[in-house]
């Protein structure tokens, strides 16, 4: 009879709609601008990221990760089965069986998923989320019912009539869900849009426990800077944000929805997806914006983004620390995103909040985003008795002392660096006048025009001369110096130069023994990792390694490594200070006095001044170099 073959038909129809969704939201996508990716090998190495990257950042939560091998396996496996039994009618019994321990599987994890969903956290989206783990049983359900006749559990015809058209009703609702969701809009969208993102995204290096975290330069010979519109993005940026599986874990993450500022990175994303696609955001069923209402975006690919889709304050609320990127289980780049949106405003608009404008002109003015005068830049050092290098034209260690010079704090931790590499021996020098300002404030802000030429003019100052190693106490500068001047280096400037954060250093020294030093005799401490340190470049054991060689056992927060929570210094986020309910550094001291310490170690310049800008009583804040010098045995000569 006709009706024997309905569920077959209902199948065939629904992949071939899911086809054309699959096809339509590629367009989408493709309004995006051109960026050039390898088809074969970027599908080819799609398994492995999947199953490796993608499921190195879910295995962090054990519950989710193995109901996402149960219902994701068991669903990409039985999907392929469904096809081969019910369009291609394989008849052989094996292959039912296996279809039907592939349902099984899948109906595990979909019970699972249902379980989560009953009490979510706050962070998860909910709307369609929640029919989601529905439409997963039903689909488990329907085609172990479908298949038992065909492995021979059940006699052939079970059922009659009226079991098969509810059966092809349960065809409809579960694989209608599953499938033809992908392409026309639904939870199940991330499946598809989040394979093909893993097989095309924009930095491949971050696969296979690679790291990647430069911003990518901005094109400065063309009509306009920056990304005004979503079609403005590259086109495999637009299929990441269609990406997103709305966990919610890069906004449990983020230290400015932490503190009520107008951004949550989750909704940002959301936003980019009704960019693309065009329409509102009144279906968004997750966290809004602190302080803004959700219904009141709109926009589409060809609109100005900050022209009714996001405010420009949301933009400036980030400070660039990277957790939420970190967070991703779909490897999504927010980040990437805000800063080539921030470009659009401050490159073309010069539309720059609060003393941004003014600090990007003291930058361009003086070399340096306080406008000092540039002739001072070594006036800390008057008493150190340091070699500029223009005048010795070589040495082993060039050190990199950055903006902290013009700073009366910082020059504590400066002095205190050179101390210890006096007392090891250290052939060192500085770049002196010469030196610059990294770039790192102007490229954060959008100023990448800025950025590249002091990227340049840099590395032109750095050619002349002759070291193997750059160290600095900044690791924004660090940053810059390792992960983003090689962009522009066309003269080899830094090649074979080793570019290192001076606990690294320090702690290569405490190693190979050429520091003395007495056991700390102090309270407790804690250490807090610089998010430019640690997100940024993975170093988060030189500093331990260092304050464990003081005999300080580490009383860890419970935010630390790579879960860190920012110190609100980072992105600019200080210069263009939009206001939100908390500080971030309050938040952060918080975290610190829950261990008990009395006192914070810290690795970054930028960091101590954020923590000491917490209003006292609070634990005392010191930078590693300078704990390390207070405990060096000088040697009498």
């Amino acid at each position: 009879m006709v009706i024997d073959w309905l569920p077959s038909i209902l199948i065939v129809v629904l992949l071939a709609l899911g086809v054309i969704g699959a096809l339509r939201r590629i367009s989408l996508w493709r309004a995006g601008q051109p960026e050039k990716v390898n088809l074969i090998a970027g599908l080819m190495a799609m398994p492995g990221r999947y199953l490796n990257d993608l499921h190195h950042v879910v295995e962090r939560d054990k519950y989710m990760s193995r109901t996402h091998v149960a219902t994701a396996g068991g669903f990409v496996l039985s999907m392929v089965l469904v096809i081969a039994v019910y369009v291609f009618h394989v008849e052989q019994k094996i292959v039912a069986w296996l279809l039907l321990g592939a349902l099984v599987l899948m109906l595990c994890g979909a019970f699972f998923v249902f379980k989560r969903r009953l009490n979510p956290p706050s962070r998860l989206s909910k709307g369609p989320w929640m029919r989601l783990p529905k439409s997963l049983i039903t689909f488990a359900l329907t085609f172990i019912v479908l298949t038992l006749p065909v492995a021979g559990v059940l006699p052939e015809g079970f059922g009659g009539v009226l079991l098969t058209l509810i059966l092809s009703v349960g065809v409809i609702i579960g694989l209608g869900e599953l499938i033809f969701g992908m392409g026309w809009g639904g939870p199940m969208k991330h499946a598809f849009a989040g394979a093909l993102h893993l097989a095309f995204h924009r930095r491949p290096e971050r696969f296979g426990g690679g790291r990647s975290t430069g911003l990518k330069p901005a094109p400065l010979g063309d009509e306009s800077h920056g990304v005004a519109k979503p079609s403005d993005f590259k086109w495999n940026q637009l299929l990441g944000f269609d990406a997103c599986v709305q966990c919610g874990k890069c906004e449990a993450m983020c230290p400015a929805f932490a503190a009520g500022q107008p951004l949550n990175p989750k909704k940002l994303i959301q936003d980019m997806v009704v960019g693309l696609a065009g329409g509102t955001d009144a279906k968004y069923a997750g966290s809004p914006y602190p302080g803004k209402e959700v219904g009141h975006a709109k926009g589409g690919a060809n609109n100005i983004i900050t022209a009714g889709l996001i405010e420009a304050d949301t933009l400036w609320s980030c400070t660039t620390c990277r957790a939420c990127v970190e967070e991703c289980p779909m490897m999504i780049e927010h980040v990437d995103a805000i800063v080539d949106m921030r470009r659009f405003l401050t490159m073309e608009k010069g539309d720059t909040p609060n003393k941004g404008s003014e600090v990007l002109e003291n930058i361009i003015a003086t070399d340096n985003p306080n406008g000092y005068a540039p002739g001072s830049r070594t006036n800390w050092a008057a008493d150190q008795n340091l070699p500029v290098i223009k005048e010795k034209k070589q040495a082993d260690v060039l050190f990199w002392v950055s903006d902290g010079a013009f700073d009366m704090r910082s020059q504590r931790i400066l002095r205190s660096f050179v101390k210890l590499m006096k007392a090891a021996n250290v052939d060192v020098a500085i770049l002196g006048d010469e030196e610059r300002d990294s770039g790192d404030v102007a490229r954060r802000l959008g100023d990448d025009a800025t950025f590249q030429s002091l990227a340049k003019r840099n590395l032109a100052t750095l050619s002349q001369y002759s070291f193997k190693k750059i160290v600095t106490t900044d690791p924004h500068a660090y940053h810059c110096l390792r992960n983003e001047y090689a962009d522009f280096d066309t003269e080899g400037a830094l090649k074979g130069v080793e570019v290192l954060h001076h606990t690294t250093f320090l702690n290569q020294l405490v190693q190979a023994g050429a520091l003395k030093l007495d056991t700390f005799k102090g309270g407790k401490v804690t250490y807090h990792d610089p998010c430019y340190l640690g997100r940024y470049n993975g170093e988060y054991e030189a500093p331990r390694d260092l304050l464990r060689s003081l005999g300080i056992e580490v009383a860890e927060m419970e935010r630390s490594r790579f879960r860190s929570r920012c110190c609100g210094g980072g992105g600019g986020a200080p210069i263009t200070d939009i206001p939100g309910e908390r500080r971030i550094a309050d938040m952060r001291m918080e975290d610190v006095t829950a261990t008990g310490a009395e006192l914070v170690a810290v690795g970054c310049q930028q960091c101590t001044a954020m923590l000491e800008g917490v209003v006292e009583p609070r634990p005392e804040v010191k930078d590693i170099a300078e704990i390390l010098a207070g405990q060096l045995i000088e040697e009498v000569h």
